[in-house]
């Protein structure tokens, strides 16, 4: 397929510029018709859409405080994105300057102390710090990188609200947006039903809001990400598919996650980076329906998504959330949608 076949028209008035008082607050579009029927629900709906025989698999990463402003020895701005701590005083960052910073340039942060440009990987930059370690200085210093589509600077309420209330390890850059919608209270009533729950960790990186620039998808190079899934996601997995229940996804980051781990065919525990990209013709292993946000036109998180609901019903589905006036995107609102297919379209009536 070609990435024009990924356009849908969207008004920039329906992309969120900041959450909802309330992280539960938000609505859930339902897609689990096979023809492409969408129920129009709050998210507060969502525990009528699962039963004790499901998993909810979530993404346990946590966002870091990674984008820094300096200054080079010259005095010019350069704002920095961690994209990866390789160390504690080495990562791989984006850098935004005036020119393109080559080895050895040092650059001034706030409190003067110094970070050195030591090396190139493409379009990402290694960076060493020179007097602390990369996470204190991010402590001090950093800023929430929020989304490029976001118009506004951080704001001490992001520091919270970008942010799932699970997460648990640092790491990402960019939240894994459709655990949002989940406050203590939902988390606690999911676990009261006899939910199970499970989680995986895929440090999301700012690549998740790379274009992709050429036409057709397939010559698509992915970012790379770090993800980790341990056996006892496998074993839930595995018991799981013994109670007849489904394996449920909380964002695009879980789905990438349980299906990289399980590349050789059965899930198996994984530890590395992965640059998987779900794209149409893809086989699904192990996801048999997912939670996410809207995302946007011609991404990879669009063509994620519309090769696990099948083409035609998701872009309807978006079609659908412009008219009804959805809110999109990081701080938007939230579908619930099943696999393609016969086997995971049995409907349950909220």
């Amino acid at each position: 397929m070609r990435r024009s076949d990924f356009h849908f028209d969207l008004p920039e008035t329906l992309i969120a510029q900041r959450p909802l008082p309330e992280r539960g607050a938000s609505r859930l579009l339902y897609l689990d018709d096979p023809i492409g029927a969408v129920r129009d629900l709050a998210f507060a709906d969502l525990p009528r859409l699962v039963t004790l025989d499901d998993l909810l698999v979530f993404n346990d990463t946590r966002v870091m405080q990674a984008r820094l402003i300096g200054r080079k020895l010259s005095g010019s701005r350069v704002e920095i994105l961690i994209e990866r701590l390789l160390s504690d005083r080495v990562a791989l960052a984006q850098l935004q300057a005036s020119k393109a910073p080559k080895p050895g340039t040092l650059i001034l942060l706030a409190g003067d102390e110094r970070v050195e440009v030591t090396g190139r990987d493409a379009d990402l930059f290694h960076l060493s710090s020179q007097d602390a370690g990369f996470e204190p200085l991010m402590v001090r210093y950093g800023h929430v990188p929020l989304p490029p589509y976001i118009r506004r600077p951080a704001e001490a309420a992001d520091l919270e609200r970008y942010q799932t209330v699970y997460g648990r390890r640092d790491g990402a850059v960019a939240a894994p947006t459709a655990g949002l919608h989940f406050d203590a209270p939902m988390l606690a009533y999911l676990a009261e039903l006899g939910v199970r729950i499970a989680h995986l960790t895929l440090h999301v990186g700012a690549g998740t809001f790379q274009p992709v620039r050429v036409e057709r998808i397939e010559e698509h190079v992915m970012h790379r990400e770090w993800l980790e899934v341990d056996q006892a996601v496998c074993d839930a997995v595995t018991a799981t598919r013994k109670a007849g229940g489904r394996v449920i996804a909380v964002g695009t980051t879980s789905v990438r996650g349980l299906e990289s781990a399980a590349r050789d065919g059965a899930l198996q525990p994984y530890r590395g980076d992965t640059r998987l990209f779900i794209r149409p013709g893809y086989r699904f292993r192990v996801v048999d329906a997912m939670i996410t946000n809207f995302h946007l036109p011609k991404s990879t998180l669009l063509m994620l998504v519309s090769t696990f609901g099948g083409f035609e019903r998701v872009m309807a589905a978006y079609r659908h959330a412009v008219r009804r006036c959805y809110r999109f995107f990081s701080y938007g609102d939230a579908m619930f949608l099943t696999r393609c297919g016969p086997r995971f379209s049995r409907s349950r009536t909220p």
